[in-house]
């Protein structure tokens, strides 16, 4: 059934073809005769078909179910002394946002409440650029170094020959990952089931820089409370709802906003200063920590309001751009950059290039562009607001080509550069040995798992998770797998793993060996 907008509508268009010609009869098709072969001269026929066979375009890698709506973000608080982004000097203004939440690692037909991460996308049209704030609903991932994140990715999809989902391939590399344990605790407790889109939180996760108007910056995370709480599902309700309703997600928020249910998220920031930083018990680098609130306490800045579904949902969430340079907050970790170049590239092979070949359409001549090129400007949402001055010429749907201005840094017709707002060599040579530390293992990754685990956890939750664990471990098949992930557990918990070997019906192992705290010093953790 179309929504109310759709019926009330009603504008009586008539019927043409893809350039706007008026056509009589839809279903007629030109031949020979009455019974002929069809006429190559039949332009609607023609042009029917051709588009009909392009109508597709590849869904994203990761992400590909979701589901989004417009609202607006409004500033509540004053931070000026955090950021000196125009969108934050008053309080009350505002800017229009697009929000494109999603499961993660399922195709575009799966489940809304498959047992996934969510990713938790926003977009806001500020007068400085488009902001885009990538988070999730989990304040942690699994990994903190890029260059793992396209295996990882192949483990959570399909076996190569099998084309199954594979629990020895889920837990063979997440076993091999312990950094991974954090996220793990919380994927497999109801949180990793949300019900809904829009009743979960959403966490930037990544290690952020508001810099202010006199150059100091601090870092920062940011934190999406959505009011009425964090809704979630049991275990068995997700079940049940992926077989009745697998798009419960998406028609859920649909129905709400429809109705004047605006969902609404409250925004905060944690901010930590660089001198904290040096002297932070955990790397701020690292994607699989968090910062405690006792430290770091919530600030908040201001809320998202969804009020406005999209009138046409590939347009405007399906072909949402990738994310670009944010205005208000800079990246401060690898992680951020792997992101913005991995998405940026999927968004122009997917959105960009039609039904060639992706990478080819992309980067070599000869290959047309997006069937639907010429209405690409429709989708003004996905456009900044404010002018594009760079040096970004020609190509495939070059719509808007920037006129006369020269294609190269022109001392004849300059452009303007914004300053670099701050200086600080010595923290960012630390930076630099921070990052480099992402990779070593060692008992501060089972810090923050153990108490969420002992400290956090109600017997419910316990009981949750354990049965939760083994119903997805239990299937796999490699006792190599089950014993190397039944030995991360342990180091988090010998009562959890012995819980979960006893539920999968495997002997108890030990603790898998790691170095103590006290080596985690090369980013100069404070012993």
């Amino acid at each position: 059934m179309p929504s109310k907008e759709a019926l009330a509508a009603q504008d009586n268009a008539t019927y043409t073809t893809s350039n706007g010609a008026p056509v009589a009869e839809p279903y007629a098709v030109q031949r020979i005769g009455l019974n002929g072969p069809v006429l190559l001269q039949d332009f609607h026929h023609i042009d029917l078909l051709a588009h009909f066979a392009r109508e597709r375009i590849p869904e994203r890698v990761v992400h590909a179910k979701g589901a989004g709506a417009h609202g607006y973000f409004e500033v509540t608080h004053d931070i000026t002394d955090l950021t000196c982004a125009s969108l934050f000097s008053k309080v009350g203004n505002k800017c229009k946002a697009t929000a494109r939440f999603s499961t993660v690692g399922g195709e575009s037909g799966s489940a809304d409440s498959a047992r996934d991460p969510r990713g938790f996308a926003v977009k806001l049209k500020t007068d400085q650029g488009n902001w885009d704030i990538v988070a999730n609903n989990t304040p942690i991932f699994f990994l903190r170094d890029p260059s793992k994140f396209p295996h990882f990715i192949h483990t959570q999809k399909r076996d190569p020959q099998t084309h199954l989902k594979d629990a020895d391939m889920f837990w063979d590399y997440l076993s091999q990952n312990p950094e991974s344990i954090h996220q793990v605790m919380i994927l497999f407790s109801d949180r990793g089931t949300p019900d809904g889109f829009h009743h979960m939180h959403g966490y930037s996760g990544h290690t952020l820089k508001f810099v202010n108007s006199e150059g100091k910056y601090n870092y920062v995370q940011i934190h999406f409370k959505v009011r009425g709480g964090f809704k979630t599902l049991t275990d068995a309700q997700a079940t049940k709802l992926a077989g009745e309703n697998p798009d419960h997600g998406l028609q859920s928020m649909f129905k709400d906003i429809e109705e004047g249910k605006y969902p609404t998220w409250d925004v905060f920031v944690q901010v930590m200063t660089p001198e904290q930083a040096e002297k932070f018990r955990y790397n701020i680098l690292d994607l699989t920590k968090v910062w405690p609130h006792s430290e770091f306490p919530l600030r908040p800045i201001g809320k998202m309001v969804l009020n406005e579904n999209p009138q046409n949902y590939f347009a405007e969430i399906e072909q949402v751009r990738h994310p670009a340079t944010p205005p208000a907050a800079e990246g401060a970790d690898s992680y951020v950059a792997g992101c913005l170049l991995s998405l940026s590239l999927g968004a122009r092979c997917r959105a960009l290039c039609g039904p060639s070949p992706p990478v080819a359409s992309v980067f070599l001549p000869g290959h047309p562009p997006s069937s639907s090129w010429c209405e690409l400007p429709a989708a003004a949402r996905q456009r900044a607001i404010v002018p594009i001055a760079n040096f970004q010429r020609d190509g495939f749907m070059a719509l808007n080509n920037q006129g006369s201005r020269p294609n190269y840094q022109s001392s004849l017709i300059p452009l303007s550069y914004k300053p670099k707002p701050y200086e600080n060599v010595k923290h960012e040579v630390w930076l630099g040995h921070a990052n480099v530390d992402l990779s070593q293992i060692t008992e501060l990754d089972f810090e923050q798992p153990r108490a969420l685990w002992q400290k956090v956890f109600s017997d419910t939750d316990r009981d949750h998770f354990v049965g939760n664990v083994a119903g997805h471990l239990g299937n796999a098949k490699s006792s190599i797998v089950k014993a190397r992930q039944l030995s991360v557990f342990a180091a988090v918990d010998q009562n959890l793993s012995d819980r979960i070997a006893k539920a999968i019906g495997h002997p108890p192992v030990k603790p898998l060996p790691v170095r103590p705290a006290s080596e985690a010093i090369r980013f100069q953790y404070k012993a």
